[in-house]
């Protein structure tokens, strides 16, 4: 595949749910040959997670499922069978990086852990992505991208002040941090070992990832003692800083807008035909703006109320003022000029569920002279026979 930085890099996939499958994404996007291997016993949950094309519950038709596995190869192989050790290995010791997001331990008993697989392919890089790492107290706990969220802290910074926690809603851990750590270090790897010959044994700790996202906050309460807690959409920085309804459709549609500096604020006031505030002693600088945020907030939300939200963005943005609509899936595949101009939805032809959307990289390699999106998710178990023949015989 000319132009795709990791051409001729073959991956071996035992990833299952978010993090794992979104790892092996990046690099399947980006040229790597990936053998997804999974087993009828314990079928990936989100085989059975919605969306479902055209409403239609099936295993192959999840539209969170085919999203995170573009450009993969799978096949099925029950790795507790007594001879599947065997035919996993043959697949490993042709493999340059194999990627594991089970719990600790589980790839070892199979036979299939570090030490198994460096016996067959010295030089592999062997990436294993668990909750807390594979050592410490914690090694043996379980979960998912939201206990990760929830281990991390990021949930307790979410919500009101007022109530419970709400979290981030879909699995941040899962989309952003454990995928891009462990591709980082599985890009390091791949050069360590251009240039040594060593392969290497990567730990990734999906806690840990999250963890370093939220170093002033951690800092603030090691040094300081202060806990920050939830604020909604407040932040030190900016006043107004936040959600505003605006008209239709259907009484709920919504902008965000922040004005961090005086300029940014006059932009709000004079876009809202509000200059009084300017001149109002409550919103006269940022220090007295946090102080009366509550009246600023029912201020601006009762002059936002009647505008369209998109026309009222695109007034603000003129102004210099940082603003944005909160869109809808619909909204980002219709409406949104900056994803059409970058092309980020990409349809693409499933053998089952037929032409379906799917998003691309968030980032442009310029190196790349083919999109990355070149083949939708592959059925379940559809490339047995192909690699088991080129394994096998």
């Amino acid at each position: 595949m000319p132009g795709f930085p990791l051409k001729g890099i073959k991956v071996t996939d035992l990833t299952w749910q978010g993090a794992g499958p979104f790892t092996t994404k990046n690099l399947a996007d980006h040229g790597a040959e990936v053998i997804r291997i999974e087993s009828n016993r314990r079928l990936d949950t989100l085989h059975s997670a919605h969306p479902f094309k055209d409403g239609i519950p099936g295993l192959n038709r999840s539209g969170y499922y085919n999203n995170r596995n573009t450009n993969k190869r799978n096949i099925l192989l029950d790795l507790k069978h007594p001879k599947a050790r065997d035919i996993a290995l043959k697949i490993i010791a042709d493999s340059d990086i194999l990627v594991n997001n089970m719990g600790p331990g589980s790839l070892e008993r199979l036979g299939l852990g570090y030490e198994d697989c460096k016996v067959v392919r010295p030089d592999i890089i062997y990436l294993m992505a668990t909750i807390n790492g594979t050592e410490g107290p914690d090694r043996d706990e379980v979960g998912s991208g939201n206990t990760v969220t929830a281990l991390a802290g990021l949930t307790h910074l979410s919500g009101r002040p007022d109530k419970e926690p709400v979290g981030t809603n879909t699995p941040y851990s899962d989309h952003v941090t454990v995928p891009c750590h462990a591709t980082f270090a599985i890009l390091a790897a791949l050069r360590h070992r251009r240039r040594t010959g060593e392969g290497q044994f990567i730990d990734v700790s999906q806690v840990e990832t999250m963890v370093s996202l939220l170093g002033p906050v951690v800092m603030d309460y090691t040094v300081n003692g202060h806990d920050q807690m939830r604020d909604a959409n407040r932040v030190p920085y900016a006043a107004p800083h936040g959600v505003y309804r605006c008209a239709g459709p259907g009484d709920d549609r919504w902008i965000t807008i922040a004005a961090t500096s005086e300029d940014e604020w006059r932009g709000v006031a004079d876009g809202l035909g509000k200059l009084e505030w300017l001149s109002d002693s409550r919103f006269a600088t940022l220090e007295t703006r946090k102080e009366n945020e509550d009246a600023l907030d029912a201020a601006v939300a009762e002059a936002i109320k009647g505008w369209d939200a998109y026309d009222l963005m695109e007034d603000l943005r003129k102004r210099g003022v940082p603003v944005g609509v909160v869109q809808t899936n619909k909204d980002l595949l219709e409406r949104d000029p900056q994803e059409r101009f970058r092309g980020h939805f990409v349809t693409l032809d499933h053998p089952e569920v037929g032409p379906s959307i799917y998003d691309a990289p968030p980032f442009h390699l310029s190196g790349m002279t083919e999109p990355p999106l070149r083949k939708a998710a592959p059925l379940l178990g559809q490339h047995n026979y192909e690699v088991y023949g080129e394994y096998m015989g």
